[in-house]
Formats: C-alpha cells, structure tokens, sequence
C-alpha cells in the first residue's frame, strides 16, 4: 500500500545541483509514488510544475511563502500575479506554501496578513485547496482563515504545531492535519496531544523534506522514503496498524487534494 507525502522541497539546494535533485525524485518515486512538491517563490513554483509535467505521480503547490515576502508592496504584487498565472496549470493541485511566519520575521506582520489573504482569495477563485504554514502565528492565521467561513475555502495546516484547541477550530472549518517527521521527537508534546483528538478523515502524512527527517533519522536529510518512519508513529499514537494509518493518510489526501488520482481505489 503506497504511501502519499504531501508535502515536500526536491528543488532545495540541499539535495544538491538540479540534475543530482531529479536523480533523487526519480529514486524516491519508486517507492513513494505520489509527492506534493509545494514551491515558495514564483521561481520555485515553476520548477515544480515543470517537473511535475516529468514524473508521474509527482504534483506541484504553487504559492508565496512568507519567508519569502519583499519589503517593497510591488513586489509583492508582481509575485502574486506571477502566482496567479500558474495555478489554472493542469499539474498544479493547491496553493502554496503561504500563510504566516512570525519566528523568522515579525516585523512586517501586515504585509504577510495582506499577501496570505490575497492567495486565500486565489484559492477560492481557482477552486484550488490551500497548504498553510503557520510558525509562532497561530491566532492571526486562526482569524484570517475564520473570516473564510462559509465560502469554500479548503486546505491543510503542515507540520502542525498549534494546540489542541487551535485544531478543534480548523476541524470546525473544514481543515485538515498534516504531520511530518516532527511527531517522532521526544519533545513533540502539543502534536502528540492534537493527534489525539483529531477526527480520523482530518489526518495527513508529509515529510516537509529536506527538513524534519524523523527518529532516527533526526538532523539528517529527509526525503519521502523515510516518511514511513512517521506514519508508523502515527499509527502508534492513535492505536492502528501501520497499514491502516496508510490507507487512511492516502485517502484524506486524495480527498483534500482531488486532482491528485487514487491508486487504491
């Protein structure tokens, strides 16, 4: 039963020259055949389509990250409409990665709100899910996604590392999970907690590789083959089988991320 990372980064530098990160996605697809590759500029973002047009199996994110976020307001906007032109591509399936960092940058807290609202705005025109990163952020993203509700709007907060009581909310809106290598670290307490109260049809499995990589794997580089290492603590935490929380992670996935086709019908 095939695992379905939702979240990754193969154009990260750390995965070394262009050539040496498509030699590893081809490797890396053999054994996990479905992958989000989710940009964070408009450069990555095309990278991202172009080699999801490559590989079967391999879908794009297009988005701003908020690290990413200029200092000058036409900037900005120019990315933003870059963004834009990208998200009626077929291989695109969500908008992202956006949403709000306050731990790398906090001084310019409005233009994030602005630039996260603006590709919310995106999302619902284009009938596309949302992948939401949230740092130190959780009650300005709590309220802008809020004054969504009712409109259609669709998506999931990655690596999630709010309360119990943030996520309650999300669910209530429609939200959905995600949880990388991240709750396999003895120092994971509030993601343990979460993923003991979430709702099993609100669960999704990602690596956020480079980054993340799970115990005991910790502090090296990630990819998708090690996500497994994940899921099963997963399926340890919430009292299932590895194969299960398999099928169960792959299924919200297709159903969040819907161009995404289903393996395992």
């Amino acid at each position: 039963m095939p695992l379905f990372d939702t979240h990754a980064h193969y154009y990260d530098e750390k995965f070394g020259s262009p050539e040496e990160q498509e030699t590893l996605l081809c490797d890396v697809l053999k054994e996990v055949p479905r992958i989000i590759n989710c940009g964070i500029t408009p450069s990555t973002s095309e990278i991202c389509l172009g080699w999801a047009k490559k590989h079967a199996g391999l879908f794009a994110a297009c988005g701003l990250h908020p690290e990413n976020i200029s200092g000058s307001r036409a900037e900005n906007t120019k990315m933003l409409d870059q963004i834009s032109g990208m998200l009626d591509d077929p291989e695109c399936v969500a908008v992202g990665e956006i949403g709000l960092d306050y731990y790398w940058t906090s001084d310019n807290r409005e233009e994030q709100k602005s630039v996260f609202s603006s590709q919310l705005d995106m999302a619902l025109e284009k009938k596309l899910p949302v992948v939401i990163h949230d740092r130190e952020a959780h009650g300005d993203c709590l309220d802008i996604v809020s004054g969504f509700r009712g409109r259609g709007l669709k998506g999931v907060f990655h690596s999630f590392s709010g309360s119990p009581e943030t996520a309650r909310e999300l669910i209530k809106l429609g939200f959905y999970i995600s949880f990388s290598g991240v709750i396999t670290f003895k120092n994971a307490v509030k993601p343990v907690e979460v993923l003991k109260i979430l709702p099993e049809d609100r669960i999704l499995a990602e690596t956020d590789c480079p980054y993340l990589a799970p115990v005991p794997f910790r502090g090296k580089l990630n990819d998708s083959r090690l996500m497994r290492h994940s899921v099963a603590k997963i399926a340890e935490i919430r009292g299932t089988g590895f194969d299960e929380m398999v099928r169960i992670t792959e299924r919200n996935a297709v159903s969040l991320f819907e161009k995404c086709t289903v393996l395992n019908p």
